[in-house]
């Protein structure tokens, strides 16, 4: 028997983002959760996954950047 995680998965998938520019996949068919969006990539799991990795190069939350990028300005704007 194999493992359920292991079948070959047929569904559709979409990629979606939130307001934090992290990415997911959602199924194709639902209705999208509150917070989230499509970003015009749909296909199957390893597609939509593929897609993700290419675009999503920097793991850090919005907010987490430009919190950064602010310190940054105001400590060389002090130096």
């Amino acid at each position: 028997m194999v493992p359920q995680d292991e079948e070959e998965d047929t569904r559709t998938y979409t990629v979606v983002v939130n307001h934090e520019e992290q990415y997911s996949i959602w199924f194709a068919d639902r209705e999208l959760p509150n917070g989230w969006r499509e970003v015009g990539k749909t296909g199957t799991k390893a597609e939509c996954l593929k897609h993700i990795g290419e675009v999503w190069t920097d793991m850090r939350p919005l907010s987490l950047r430009k919190w950064m990028e602010e310190q940054e300005r105001s400590k060389a704007s002090s130096s």
